[in-house]
């Protein structure tokens, strides 16, 4: 059953920049963000490509060190927390293919249990029934035994949340979840990633070009434009008109009665 008390706060930043730093300069992308994730939310970060989604969740997951600001993870700043709690923390997806591999499904999952497994990376009992629990609640239990080399890229990418889930976070990160699915792909991942939002209580952060799929699910968005970046739920944002910035008009329009993005006619 998902959590009814109050929600907690899962990680903020505060006055922060993301970039690049090279020796004698920087790369500002964007500053002066003031963020927060609560416990038990979906949150979908969305914006034209180039903008910097990518970066900024690099930056929040420790991959990308900030430019200015500080990122906490609970009550304690990120850069503070040493790599192997942080693996106990916050699990992230990447939106690189993933390679080949020659592991079974069960194998590629197991390894989400690395940050608690002993040196030898052996499996207890409980590690094994929460694999099997992360497959169940992803629905690829029958691809077990299966090959990892042998997916389709749907199932590939099932298997790949299954492991974050299987690393047992409260805080999952997510970067294009659905960028190498077809439709019907695309739309079973949002929809697994809502479930395991509302059965377990955990929070996921996506960045995602799918906007009018995220519209009908997420909690709550970050909206990334060139000169602003915006948070709020669908009805505030449409409210306020927030919404209606994240692309170019010439082509693309917000129809507020279906509360999609159309093609401009």
């Amino acid at each position: 059953m998902r959590n009814t008390t109050t929600k907690s706060s899962v990680l903020k930043a505060k006055n922060l920049s993301i970039g690049y730093a090279a020796k004698a300069s920087q790369h500002c992308i964007a500053k002066n963000l003031n963020l927060e994730l609560l416990k038990g939310q979906m949150v979908c970060l969305i914006g034209k490509n180039g903008i910097g989604k990518s970066t900024l969740l690099r930056t929040l997951s420790k991959t990308q060190v900030a430019l200015k600001g500080d990122i906490w993870l609970g009550e304690k700043k990120i850069h503070e927390i040493k790599t192997s709690t942080l693996a106990k923390k916050m699990s992230l997806v990447l939106t690189e293919k993933i390679p080949e591999s020659q592991l079974s499904v069960f194998e590629i999952i197991a390894l989400g249990r690395q940050p608690y497994t002993n040196w030898m990376g052996k499996l207890s009992p409980e590690d094994y029934k929460i694999v099997s629990a992360a497959m169940e609640l992803v629905h690829i239990s029958e691809l077990s035994t299966k090959k990892f080399n042998e997916l389709s890229d749907g199932q590939a990418q099932k298997v790949m949340i299954a492991r974050a889930l299987a690393q047992d976070t409260d805080l999952i990160i997510l970067d294009e979840p659905t960028a190498h699915l077809d439709l019907h792909h695309k739309i079973e991942v949002f929809k697994i990633l809502k479930k395991l939002v509302t059965e377990t209580g955990k929070t996921i952060l996506l960045s995602t070009h799918e906007v009018n799929l995220s519209l009908q699910i997420a909690d709550f968005f970050w909206l990334m434009s060139d000169n602003k970046f915006a948070v709020g739920t669908k009805e505030s944002l449409i409210e306020t008109k927030e919404i209606e910035h994240i692309f170019p008009k010439d082509q693309i329009i917000f129809c507020k009665n279906t509360e999609q993005f159309i093609l401009k006619s």
